[in-house]
C-alpha cells in the first residue's frame, strides 16, 4: 500500500442518527409497556435536561 493515498471514510453521521431514534424508540416502549407512561415521561424529560446542559456547556 502507498503511503499517503488512503481513500477517505464513509461518512456514517446519519446512519447513526437514525439507528440512535430506533434505540430510544424501542427503549422507551419496552419501559411503557414494563412501568407505563409516567416512567417514560419522566426519563424522556431527565434526557431533556442533559442534552439541554451538555448544549449549554459546549
Amino acid at each position: 500500500m502507498k503511503k499517503g493515498t488512503l481513500p477517505e471514510a464513509p461518512n456514517y453521521t446519519n446512519a447513526a442518527l437514525i439507528m440512535a431514534l430506533v434505540n430510544l424508540l424501542w427503549i422507551f416502549m419496552v419501559l411503557w409497556a414494563v412501568f407505563g407512561l409516567p416512567v417514560v415521561l419522566a426519563i424522556s424529560y431527565g434526557l431533556n435536561l442533559l442534552i439541554t446542559r451538555i448544549g449549554h456547556r459546549a
